[in-house]
């Protein structure tokens, strides 16, 4: 089998090939945006689905029960029955995303994950310096004492995992029967329309939540590969059982320079001994603030909660990491900063969106939203009359398990809060800009999507090809996948659902409470005598006698109206409150106020970085349009927010607040971390060492001497210190500095056909390479509207009335030069662009900020005594 290249996404370039094709060719282009999304009839015209599986098959029995930790943390944390399931499945479920990791995800999308680079054993003690990801407690490196495992021969160069005395053996061979399948399921909820009062277990089959055994990386999760050929492998890796010869370098025996930049990792012939998941945890399990490990590379499992969000991870480059530097899709894509991920991406809206991972924390205080419309599919028990319209769904071999489709504004949020059910009135708002806004259960089923789950079954057609030009063809726009359809179709879809509340739950339960300082300062002088007297004790010697009452004060004038969940109505005046008095109600009595609202903010307003807040993904017609409420779609347009034509309204320009509830423990700030010192691993491999220069002086250029990065650092005093140090940079805009995130390496990409002369592959007409040098804009080449860039190319040079008529007659004298010039001299594209740079950021890319520290400028009006006065306040929640 002929090896897949990875493919060029969104770009700064497109291929010369290509555009001259386009601009002197016939093609029909329709200018305008991807299809309307009108709801399809769901139901109609579908291949009948499969019989009601048979009873789950059992795992064989390990010599280490890999689940022991989990319910001995569960028992740590007072977790009911639920809430540990809810738990584990967040731990652990792939939702059958191993197969997307590890071939749609290089083939479809072309992007290559080197996995040996991430996990490879012998770099154990160094992984979370380099990529942020936290070591499984459980695993252990072979040939350490004790360890079941010898010899990295034995795992194939990773770690060793429970389980993986049963794994090993499966791989090459078929008949693994999934860890997942012996999952105690919690008991039914009565109250549950499938479950018939709570007398019949309809789930669908736990095995299709998809366990594995851990990688060795908490979140990451292996599989064994039946179709891995040993014999084969041996050769590729120069008989080593290793991934060291998976991960080389290609030779350029091809005859094209471009082959020694890509790895074997896209030879599609050549299969490894395992598939590579991923959990939702992946993300979200971080150290525990209360009780960080002393040493992060060796943590213990009390060390670990599993809802605080991660702010170490380098997800972005783990993504990219079999690329090649010089490769556009990594110079577009691993340039996040620690703690930060693109939610886009995969599903690429072309828009340079980056955004902290949510801590997850207090998460039933979190305000609801009455009165949303919402536009979903709700469980019901049968479908009555609305059987045969395409709107109600019931799975075959089941009683009475039915969804219907409906348009409806009386949605609640069902939690459990120790044992006892409350029923929020309304539905969260979840995403950076509130896009998750049909309830909570339907944001954490879409976060798996986000993993790829269900990809091929569902989604992976209706996201952008960024190579596809042609609008007749697929893949030209976004389009919405259809629930029901996929629902239908992808077994793991239907494994995870009928668990969502007990994600939910445990997203309710004890591990999302609040991590105070006192209480952390208490661990960390070992028992000591140590309360919130003592904590605003050594706050005042550090910034003033009375600085926490103060700072209350002035927290209550200046910062309430936003971060705060209780409404001066509903609670009294702010400036007299007790932000920290907790709730009565509350079985654990949590602190009562959020200290965030959540509530759609214009990003004008606040002025941070504006581009996270123009997220396109939920609007009508795109990817996830069935996740975004009707509400949220008509929200009004921003008319002091600059939106290109093609992504104009649908709720965007718009950011929710985060909850200041342990902000002590979560610094830098803002949506992409920017504001606060940047951090960074200083791993030992500094092939890994992923810090890049991002301070700026005002000619817009990087200073000569960048400010230090601070390692990184989850203990107490590490946390409390990027605080302070935070909150200064937040209080006082001048001290900043200005950062911007240019490419760290020349892109080189590779241009024209490439056909065989004799037995060599050469670049058709001498086209050869396009070099772009380093120093170039990340955020520009992430945004660059190429697709309609080009269709308007066409349409200067053989149709401009209808440019004309669209409202863009201003554009056409620039287009049709930059036609003619690219026509006669198709080798300077890049430079005929570049020399238009004004042009194309006014016109042509989705959002062309730079700078992406600045905004929140609230209090830098306050004295010095009242901004340490907060700093000091905040420190207390």
């Amino acid at each position: 089998m002929k090896r897949t290249r990875p493919a060029a996404l969104a770009a700064f370039v497109i291929s010369i090939a290509v555009l001259v094709a386009v601009l002197g060719g016939g093609w029909v282009l329709q200018r305008g945006g991807p299809p309307d999304g009108v709801m399809q009839a769901h139901a109609q015209n579908a291949p009948p689905p499969a019989a009601a599986p048979a009873a789950a098959p059992q795992p064989e029995v390990a010599s280490v029960d890999q689940d022991a930790p989990y319910r001995e943390a569960c028992a740590r944390e007072g977790l009911n029955e639920s809430e540990c399931v809810g738990r584990l499945i967040w731990f652990k479920a792939t939702g059958g995303n191993e197969r997307f990791h590890t071939y749609t995800f290089q083939q479809r999308v072309g992007v290559l994950v080197d996995w040996f680079r991430v996990l490879r054993s012998d770099q154990r003690d160094d992984r979370f310096w380099a990529w942020g990801i936290i070591n499984d407690p459980a695993c252990c490196k072979p040939g350490e004492p004790d360890c079941p495992a010898k010899s990295t021969d034995e795992t194939f160069g990773f770690d060793w995992c429970p389980g993986d005395d049963v794994l090993l053996k499966y791989v090459g061979k078929p008949g693994y029967v999934d860890p997942a399948c012996g999952l105690k399921d919690a008991t039914l909820d009565p109250d549950d329309p499938h479950s018939q009062g709570g007398k019949v277990d309809q789930r669908h089959s736990a095995c299709d939540l998809r366990f594995g055994t851990s990688t060795g990386a908490l979140g990451i999760r292996k599989f064994p590969n039946p179709r891995f050929d040993l014999a084969r492998w041996q050769a590729v890796n120069g008989g080593k059982l290793d991934w060291s010869g998976f991960s080389r370098r290609m030779d350029a025996s091809t005859g094209i320079e471009s082959d020694s930049r890509v790895s074997k990792l896209a030879d599609a012939s050549v299969e490894p001994p395992f598939l590579i998941g991923t959990s939702c945890g992946s993300c979200h399990i971080a150290f525990d603030p209360l009780n960080p490990p002393a040493d992060p590379a060796r943590p213990k499992w009390e060390n670990i909660k599993g809802l605080v969000g991660n702010q170490y991870t380098r997800m972005s480059e783990l993504l990219g990491s079999g690329m090649s530097k010089s490769a556009l899709e990594y110079q577009m894509f691993a340039h996040a900063r620690p703690g930060v991920t693109d939610t886009s991406a995969i599903s690429h809206d072309q828009v340079n969106n980056p955004g902290t991972i949510n801590a997850l924390v207090n998460v039933a205080q979190r305000p609801v939203f009455k009165g949303e419309s919402i536009a979903k599919w709700r469980k019901v028990a049968d479908c009555g009359t609305e059987k045969d319209d395409g709107k109600c769904w019931c799975e075959p071999g089941r009683s009475g398990k039915c969804w219907a489709f409906s348009t409806r504004s009386d949605d609640t949020t069902p939690v459990n809060l120790g044992g006892q059910k409350v029923v929020l009135p309304g539905v969260h708002h979840i995403l950076k800009g509130g896009e998750d806004s049909t309830g909570a259960l339907e944001a954490i089923q879409r976060v798996y999507f986000n993993i790829g789950s269900c990809a091929e079954q569902c989604w992976v057609n209706h996201f952008t090809d960024m190579r596809q030009v042609d609008p007749q063809q697929r893949g030209f726009g976004q389009t919405p996948f259809n629930v029901g359809q996929c629902r239908r179709d992808c077994p793991s879809f239907r494994a995870v659902e009928d668990r969502l509340q007990n994600i939910l739950d445990f997203f309710a339960s004890a591990e999302s409470d609040q991590t105070d300082l006192a209480v952390a300062r208490a661990n960390a002088r070992r028992g000591a005598a140590y309360g919130r007297a003592e904590l605003v004790a050594d706050l005042e010697k550090e910034f003033g006698k009375g600085a926490v009452a103060r700072g209350s004060k002035v927290f209550g004038e200046t910062c309430a109206r936003c971060h705060s969940s209780i409404t001066e109505a509903a609670g009294g005046p702010f400036a007299s409150r007790d932000f920290a008095a907790p709730n009565e109600a509350h079985p654990r009595k949590v602190r009562a106020d959020f200290l965030g609202n959540d509530e759609a903010t214009p990003v004008t307003e606040v002025g941070t970085f504006p581009c996270r807040a123009l997220h396109s993904n939920h609007m009508a017609g795109h990817l996830y349009m069935e996740y975004g409420s009707e509400s949220m779609r008509a929200r009004p347009p921003l008319a002091d927010l600059p939106q290109k034509d093609e992504l104009k309204n649908g709720g965007r320009g718009y950011l929710r607040n985060i909850s200041l509830v342990n902000v002590w423990a979560t610094a830098p700030f803002m949506h992409n971390n920017a504001i606060g010192p940047e951090i960074c691993g200083k791993p030992a491999n500094h092939d890994n060492d992923f810090h890049r220069a991002r301070y700026v002086g005002a000619d817009g250029k990087l200073l000569a001497e960048q400010p230090a990065c601070l390692r990184y650092d989850p203990s107490v005093d590490g946390r409390f210190e990027l605080y302070k140090r935070s909150m200064h940079e937040l209080l006082n805009p001048a001290a900043r500095g200005r950062k911007v995130t240019f490419t760290n390496a020349d892109l080189l990409i590779d241009v024209g056909i490439r056909p065989l002369d004799g037995k060599v592959e050469k670049p058709l007409g001498g086209f050869g390479q396009v070099k772009i040098p380093m120093g170039a804009s990340a955020g520009f080449l992430n945004g660059l509207l190429h697709k309609q860039l080009i269709a308007d190319l066409y349409l200067a040079k053989h149709d401009p009335a209808r440019l004309e008529a669209a409202g863009r007659k201003a554009l056409v004298p620039t287009l049709q030069a930059i036609t003619e010039e690219v026509l006669k001299e198709p080798k300077r594209f890049v430079d005929i662009l570049r020399e238009r740079r004004d042009f194309l950021s006014a016109n042509y890319v989705s959002c062309d900020q730079l700078v992406e520290n600045e905004g929140h400028r609230f209090g830098e009006d306050l004295s010095d005594a009242d901004k340490k006065a907060v700093t000091a306040f905040l420190a207390t929640l």
